[in-house]
């Protein structure tokens, strides 16, 4: 739960009033432009850095209050983490591995969490590079490796911050199957992206941030079906064709011309209602051209509006 966040650097206003409650057991996405607060609200949840107002608390455990008993319960993959060039992958696994186990106050169910070194190493691709040391990893190995090691004890609450940038598309789609498996385990994943499909794909709630505040939050559903700015259809007609009353189509939000090509938008049995209006005409065989709104339309459409306040 964060409530209220408020955080600063000088006279900038990194995080301003931020609220959000993550459900335990979901895959809780944090979207938002550059600069907008999202590794300051992910590094103050964690309690990295101080925060100026506002309370925090996970499972009951204040972080800025409680640091080692926080760390106890989360794993984190920061956006710039980096290790020591000469650490091998499975020392990097084991080190983490045993850091966890050994951690003050763990339980024996908390230490019973951890995963076979072998298991992770395979599970993400690095089972080869089990001797290679950091250094020689490549971008993608790399990035795989730090999320590897946010996971490797199964905590209980993960915050993956920009978790597939360097992948390509089939590690990427790899390391959704982990996120996947991690939340059926148990874990509580807040993840920080980029990325509108894996947010998409992957996210039961989402917030979006612009310029440190919080703008949004919702289902991605939900999100798109208020934010997305309905159904996009495109069709051609000769001009010497009567066109029926758009203004009766139930759910139509925009309608124009140009010459021979007609573009509507609309919402809920606004394609329905089309059809047959379009049938009615004469016009049953005309090739439509129908776009559905992506959850990318209403982060444009969010943010842009945020930033003309």
């Amino acid at each position: 739960m964060v409530e209220d966040l408020r955080k600063a650097y000088g006279t900038v206003v990194a995080v301003n009033g931020v609220d959000f409650t993550v459900a335990e057991g979901e895959i809780f996405g944090i979207l938002g432009p550059n600069g907008s607060g999202k590794t300051t609200t992910v590094e103050c949840a964690y309690g990295l850095r101080k925060t100026d107002a506002g309370r925090i608390r996970i499972f009951g455990v204040d972080p800025q209050e409680q640091p080692d008993r926080a760390a106890e319960l989360i794993g984190i993959q920061l956006q710039d983490s980096a290790l020591p060039d000469r650490l091998k992958t499975w020392e990097a696994l084991r080190l983490f591995g045993e850091l966890g186990r050994r951690s003050p106050g763990a339980t024996a169910t908390a230490s019973g969490r951890a995963t076979n070194e072998r298991d992770v190493l395979e599970q993400w691709g690095l089972a080869e590079k089990r001797n290679a040391a950091f250094a020689s990893l490549s971008g993608g190995q790399r990035q795989r490796l730090l999320v590897a090691l946010a996971l490797v004890n199964r905590p209980r609450l993960v915050f993956l911050d920009e978790m597939t940038t360097g992948l390509d598309p089939a590690a990427r789609r790899d390391a959704w199957h982990v996120i996947q498996q991690a939340r059926q385990a148990g874990t509580t994943v807040v993840l920080v992206t980029h990325f509108m499909d894996e947010a998409e794909e992957l996210c039961d709630r989402i917030c979006v941030l612009s310029q440190g505040r919080l703008v949004a939050q919702d289902t991605p559903a939900r999100l798109i079906s208020t934010y997305g700015g309905g159904i996009r259809v495109r069709f051609d007609v000769p001009d010497d064709v009567a066109l029926p009353d758009w203004d009766r189509l139930p759910g139509l939000r925009e309608a124009h011309r140009l010459k021979t090509t007609v573009e509507l938008r609309g919402s809920g049995s606004f394609l329905t209602a089309l059809g047959a209006a379009l049938t009615t005409a004469g016009l049953g065989d005309t090739d439509l051209s129908v776009e559905q709104p992506r959850l990318e339309d209403v982060y444009l459409r969010l943010t842009n509006q945020a930033e003309e306040i």
